[in-house]
C-alpha cells in the first residue's frame, strides 16, 4: 500500500460483522478461563493481554499502523513523547553508559538527558548537528550505547544529516535513534536513510487536533544486537525477571527491542497511552497525509512573507530556498518538511513577546503542529531551563518566535502576522 492508504487502512482489518472503526477496549483487565493460560502470558510464551498497564488491543492496532507508516517491524505507544524518548534510550542504556546526542533537540528532551537521566547514571555528550565526521566520531566512548537526533529540531528547525549520523553510529556498533515528530513518516522515513529506532510525540501532527497526549517508539528490526552481546546484554542475555528469556532469541531482531521495552519498562514505569487517546490518535492518522501537505504549503507561504518584512531580522524554515538547511531538506524531505517557522522580531525578546500578544488568529500555546495555528517564545517557556550558551547550542535565540502554521487559509495567517508586526 502507498503511504496515504496506510494512513487510512493499516493496523486493523475487521472481520465479517466486526466494527469498521478500531474499537476502544476501555478495560484495565482481561478474563481467562485458567491460571495456566495467564501464566503463559506472564512468561512471554503466548500472545494476549492481561493488564492494560503493559498492553492494550486498541493501542497495539494503532501502533501497528505507525509501524507500517515508518516501515518498521514493531512499535509501541506511550503516554507522551517524553516517555517515548526515555524508553527508546533507557531500553539499551543504563547506569554507567554513555549516549551521543545532537545538541539541537527539543528542550524537554535536553533536560531529560542532561539532568534527569544524568542522575540515573547515563551520561550524554552533545554535538552540533552540523559537526564534521571527525568531531562526531570523537564524541564516542567505549561505553557509548546509542546516538540520538531529531529529523527537524524543535524549535531550531535544524535538519539532521541522518546518513552521516547513522554511519558514525554503526561504525561504533550502536543504533541511531531519530525523533521524527516534525517531519512525520509522510515527509521523511528515517529507516530508509539508516536510522534504527524512530520516536514520535504523537501529540503533534499525528494527532493533529490537540485532543490527546501520546508518544510512539518504532523499531526498524534491522539493527543486529547479537553482533554486540557485551554491549547490549539486556537484549542478548537471559532476563531473570522473565524466567531467563533472551529477547533476541525468542523474538528475533524484528521484535526483541519493542518486546523488551514493553515487558520491562512499561511493566515497571507504566507510561501507557490510554485506549481513548489511542482512538483519537488513529482518527488523526487517517488524515495525516492530507493535512501535512497543507501544513507545509502554509509554512512556506508564511516563511516567504516573513523573509521580506522589514520588522523581521531573520527567518528559518527548512523548505525555504536559501535556508541553511534547504539542500539537506531537499535530500531527505523533497515533498515538504513541516508547518513550523522560526523567526526573529526586530527589537529582540520584548518585541517578540509584544508581537505574539497582538496576533488574533494564532494563539499563544505550549503546543505545536496543530490544525489551529499557534505560536510560542521558547526562550521564556519550553527552553527556559537552559542558560544562554545551552540555548545557542540548541539553536534557540532570545528573540526566536516559533510559529506553527495550522490548516487555515494562508492569506489569513499572513494578514494576521502583518498587522501584528506593523503595530
Amino acid at each position: 500500500m502507498n503511504t496515504g492508504t496506510k494512513c487510512v487502512q493499516a493496523g486493523y482489518t475487521p472481520g465479517n460483522g466486526e466494527p469498521r472503526q478500531i474499537p476502544i477496549i476501555q478495560s484495565t483487565t482481561f478474563k481467562y478461563a485458567t491460571g495456566k493460560e495467564m501464566a503463559k502470558l506472564f512468561d512471554l510464551e503466548s500472545n494476549g493481554y492481561f493488564y492494560t498497564r503493559l498492553q492494550n488491543p486498541t493501542n497495539d492496532m494503532v501502533a501497528a499502523k505507525i509501524a507500517a507508516l515508518e516501515g518498521g517491524t514493531a512499535a509501541m505507544l506511550t503516554s507522551s513523547g517524553q516517555a517515548a524518548t526515555f524508553y527508546a534510550v533507557f531500553n539499551i542504556a543504563g547506569c554507567g553508559d554513555h549516549v551521543v546526542s545532537s545538541s539541537s533537540i527539543y528542550g524537554g528532551s535536553y533536560n531529560l538527558f542532561a539532568v534527569t537521566m544524568k542522575r540515573m547514571g547515563v551520561e550524554f555528550t552533545f554535538v552540533s548537528p552540523d559537526c564534521t565526521e571527525e568531531e562526531l566520531n570523537a564524541a564516542f566512548r567505549p561505553n557509548t550505547k546509542a546516538v540520538f537526533g531529531e529529523t527537524i529540531a524543535n524549535p531550531a528547525l535544524t535538519v539532521l544529516d541522518i546518513e552521516k549520523f547513522a554511519k558514525a553510529a554503526h561504525a561504533h556498533g550502536v543504533p541511531l535513534i531519530v525523533d521524527n515528530t516534525f517531519a512525520t513518516p509522510i515527509n521523511c522515513r528515517p529507516f530508509e536513510w539508516g536510522a534504527d529506532i524512530v520516536t514520535h510525540a504523537t501529540t503533534k501532527y499525528m494527532d493533529g487536533h490537540g485532543t490527546g497526549v501520546g508518544g510512539a517508539v518504532v523499531d526498524s528490526g534491522k539493527f543486529d544486537w547479537t553482533k554486540y552481546p557485551d554491549k547490549f546484554p539486556g537484549l542478548c542475555t537471559p532476563d531473570e525477571s522473565y524466567h531467563g528469556v533472551t529477547y533476541t532469541e525468542r523474538f528475533g531482531l524484528e521484535g526483541a527491542f519493542i518486546t523488551k521495552a514493553t515487558a520491562q519498562l512499561m511493566r515497571d514505569f507504566g507510561s501507557i497511552q490510554s485506549p481513548q487517546n489511542a482512538f483519537y490518535l488513529n482518527l488523526g492518522l487517517e488524515s495525516l497525509h492530507v493535512r501535512m501537505k497543507r501544513h507545509c504549503e502554509n509554512g512556506l507561504a508564511v516563511a516567504q512573507f516573513l523573509k521580506s518584512h522589514p520588522n523581521v531580522t531573520w527567518v528559518q524554515y527548512p523548505g525555504l530556498e536559501g535556508d541553511k538547511y534547504y539542500e539537506r531538506t531537499m535530500k531527505y524531505m523533497p515533498d515538504g518538511s513541516c508547518g513550523v517557522v522560526s523567526f526573529g522580531v526586530k527589537g529582540g525578546r520584548d518585541a517578540a513577546e509584544a508581537f505574539m500578544g497582538r496576533l488574533k488568529v494564532a494563539a499563544i500555546e505550549t503546543h505545536v503542529a496543530d490544525a489551529r495555528t499557534c505560536c510560542l517564545h521558547p526562550a521564556s517557556t519550553t527552553h527556559r531551563q537552559m542558560n544562554d550558551d545551552e540555548l545557542r547550542a540548541a539553536g534557540v535565540s532570545p528573540d526566536l518566535v516559533r510559529y506553527s502554521c495550522g490548516l487555515e487559509d494562508a492569506e489569513d495567517l499572513i494578514a494576521d502576522i502583518k498587522q501584528a508586526l506593523e503595530q
